[in-house]
């Protein structure tokens, strides 16, 4: 009558279970690689370089386009359009690239 009782049945380690446990170790490591998660002081210097990055992207855009509209404007008389529409597209362009870039750090 015992053998009917509900419960766990006692059987060994099932062998799917040891290979489940295999694949799962090979992905956390792979993943971990992939990531980065294993090395130490590597996410602070990503950091620090993404946010020089993006920093270097602002103000490129904006010093690139403002010097790109005064240099139209001293040759075509046109002061100071071409600067405010370069300055503002020089911006647009650049946080287009930190959400880019953003957006790629995310994955």
């Amino acid at each position: 009558m015992a053998e009917r009782e509900p419960g766990p049945d006692p059987l060994g380690q099932d062998a799917r279970l040891h290979s489940l446990d295999e694949r799962l170790r090979v992905a956390a490591s792979d993943e971990a690689k992939r990531t980065g998660a294993g090395a130490t002081g590597v996410g602070a210097d990503q950091g620090y370089r993404l946010g020089n990055r993006v920093l270097a992207e602002l103000l490129g855009g904006m010093v690139g386009g403002a010097l790109i509209g005064w240099v139209l404007d001293r040759l075509l008389g046109t002061s100071p359009w071409l600067l405010l529409v370069l300055l503002f597209l020089g911006t647009v362009v650049a946080f287009r690239n930190i959400i880019r870039l953003a957006n790629r750090s995310g994955r």
